[in-house]
């Protein structure tokens, strides 16, 4: 008679009926995530795949743990599997990489039988999450932006706009300088603080009488510039 495997048969005792309970708890506690992501995201602009992967990640997770167990060599078997594949999204906001961590955290709770503290853990977490949204913290009491000014080749960009910079901002900074339109014009790039008491276009007249009235662009928010 063949030797029996006892990791092969601790999966054995799941029952149809914890299955479905698993799945279903762990998809509600996805979609309660995926909300309090809608709810707080940042101007109200969000991915709705992102907030369907949300929903659907802790159930992933949960059933992955179901049917891996205990057994060693399934897990070795499916990480195995995971390292095949490749992400090649872009990267985005460092909030939503947290997001992830929470679903799969959900999920992974949920998979080894923890529904009640899978629960507790995701509904502090959202009300952590939403409070901290309310009260705005971590914001900047000042807006960084974005100085894009066009210049020709002939003209020595150093110190070019310092005089007007100073009079309308309280912080600027060259970071960026790149040609443009074959070599026949400079991009310069500022990050830029505005002065609260300035008139932003007064300030875009005078760079535009300095730089020969070619292009100016100011991006209204620093992470929104293009590189």
């Amino acid at each position: 008679m063949p030797d029996i495997d006892l990791n092969t048969t601790v999966n054995t005792t799941l029952t149809l009926w914890s299955s479905l309970l698993t799945i279903i708890v762990s998809f509600a506690l996805g979609i309660m995530i995926s909300v309090t992501y809608i709810k707080t995201h940042v101007r109200g602009y969000y991915s709705q795949n992102f907030s369907l992967t949300l929903i659907l990640i802790p159930s992933v997770i949960a059933v992955i743990i179901l049917l891996v167990g205990s057994n060693v060599a399934r897990a070795f078997s499916l990480a195995g599997a995971f390292s095949i594949a490749r992400f090649r999204s872009t990267a985005g906001d460092p909030k939503d990489i947290s997001y992830v961590f929470f679903s799969m955290a959900a999920g992974l709770a949920c998979g080894v039988g923890l529904f009640g503290y899978a629960a507790l853990f995701t509904i502090l977490l959202c009300a952590f999450i939403v409070i901290l949204c309310k009260i705005d913290f971590g914001a900047k009491k000042t807006c960084s932006k974005i100085l894009k000014i066009i210049i020709p080749e002939n003209m020595n960009y150093q110190g070019a706009f310092d005089d007007i910079l100073k009079k309308y901002t309280t912080n600027y900074q060259l970071y960026k300088i790149k040609t443009t339109d074959l070599g026949t014009l400079f991009e310069l790039v500022y990050t830029i603080t505005m002065n609260s008491d300035k008139n932003e276009k007064e300030f875009i007249d005078e760079l535009r009488c300095r730089n020969g009235n070619l292009s100016i662009v100011l991006s209204m928010d620093a992470n929104t510039s293009d590189s």
